[in-house]
């Protein structure tokens, strides 16, 4: 019979063991276990209990891209025409105008994140137009976070420019991978000359704080290609780095059957490619930080990290101690103390609701005292890949013996 250390010794047998399709851990429960039960009805409830004294986080999800990447498991459409981006800012509007109404108090902001789909899509007008609202119905602070992402493809040096104008402190830059034949094969064609540009613009115009998206799993990718990206990247000096696991999820995403999926890596070959890739990084000098992010030393969630201060949350580790998020736009979620809320999905249903003057809530769930436990154990577990019981169950006044099924 095989013992655990032999187990523990040899990662291909975990690897075959635990080689599943599982939901994302960005909640728990996760969202495969949201449901119809939180409504409308529900979110305004707690929406009006929310207290004045804490702090909030806001996230904007703007559904749409210019171009179609093959590899994508976002919630985006691809728009030719402006207008509909248009009607979406003014749906957002709306939705901001309710939730702060039922709020009728102005709340303390301390991150803002424009997530998407590529929110550099909008006009500076609409991006102007939007944060205006936001200063006006919360208190958004000069020192306030707010995080962008782009498409480096398709952003320019007026909008890298205005960005700063508004106080955007924090650029993500899609990159995924520089190799040719990878980015033929996910649809993404993107220069190393035109990454560096944009990074030059963000820190000419006072924005200093640059992550990078990387992506592993791809079609085509090996060790050696993988390592070059790393040291193209690298050299660019970004804060952060994003390192994921490529979803290839043909059944939920139609569009990643464009991609042959002869030329993946099986899950022994994915796993070194992480492996190499990792060391890399840290070769490089940047820190791991959990499952999938590495940063210099000098950076904020390095010093979180060191500190047992990092979090968690919808959008990757964070220093973000916000009691609750507000999510706006279509399959945003929210995260208040009661639970999980997420918006439609579908942009018609979304819009459907807006102009009937409801919250576009599709589903949420309201979590248990049990489930705040398990969920701070498998923060600690994501965030520093391990955990120390004791002071969990402590606060939660459980007994030492409450995780023993688990453990065995």
């Amino acid at each position: 019979m095989m013992k655990t250390t032999d187990k523990l010794e040899n990662p291909l047998i975990l690897l075959n063991k635990y080689d599943r399709n599982i939901p994302r851990y960005t909640s728990y429960p996760t969202a495969t276990h949201f449901n119809q039960d939180v409504n409308e009805v529900v979110y305004r409830h707690w929406l009006s209990r929310c207290q004045k004294d804490k702090t909030f986080s806001l996230y904007f999800h703007i559904p749409f891209c210019q171009k179609l990447c093959w590899f994508c498991g976002c919630n985006t459409k691809i728009v030719n025409r402006y207008e509909r981006v248009q009607a979406y800012v003014e749906l957002l509007e709306k939705e901001i105008e309710f939730v702060t109404e039922i709020l009728q108090k102005k709340l303390h902001v301390q991150h803002i994140h424009f997530g998407g789909g590529s929110p550099n899509i909008l006009l500076e007008k609409d991006f102007s137009r939007l944060m205006s609202l936001l200063r006006k119905k919360f208190e958004i602070g000069n020192q306030n976070e707010i995080a962008v992402e782009v498409d480096p493809r398709t952003i320019s040096q007026e909008t890298i420019s205005f960005f700063s104008k508004e106080r955007v402190t924090r650029i993500s830059l899609g990159v995924q991978d520089l190799n040719p034949k990878v980015q033929q094969a996910i649809n993404r064609i993107q220069s190393y000359d035109r990454i560096k540009e944009v990074i030059a613009w963000c820190r000419a115009n006072g924005i200093m704080k640059i992550n990078i998206d990387l992506i592993y799993g791809l079609p085509h990718q090996t060790p050696e290609s993988l390592c070059h990206t790393i040291d193209l990247v690298s050299e660019l000096l970004p804060n952060r780095i994003s390192f994921f696991g490529y979803a290839h999820v043909p059944w939920m995403k139609r569009h990643q059957r464009l991609i042959d999926e002869s030329s993946l890596p099986d899950i022994y070959s994915r796993f070194k490619l992480y492996q190499v890739a990792a060391t890399r990084l840290l070769q490089k000098g940047y820190l791991q930080i959990g499952l999938d992010h590495f940063a210099f030393p000098d950076d904020e969630i390095a010093k979180a990290h060191n500190e047992k201060n990092l979090h968690r949350n919808f959008q990757g580790y964070t220093t973000d101690t916000a009691s609750a998020l507000l999510g706006f736009g279509a399959s945003a979620v929210s995260c208040l103390s009661e639970g999980y809320v997420q918006n439609a999905s579908d942009l018609k249903n979304y819009k459907l609701s807006i102009d009937h003057n409801t919250l576009p809530v599709s589903r949420g769930i309201k979590i248990t005292e049990e489930d705040r436990i398990r969920r701070r154990v498998i923060e600690n577990l994501m965030c520093y890949l391990e955990v120390d019981l004791k002071p969990i169950l402590s606060t939660y006044k459980k007994s030492p013996d409450f995780f023993s099924d688990e453990l065995e």
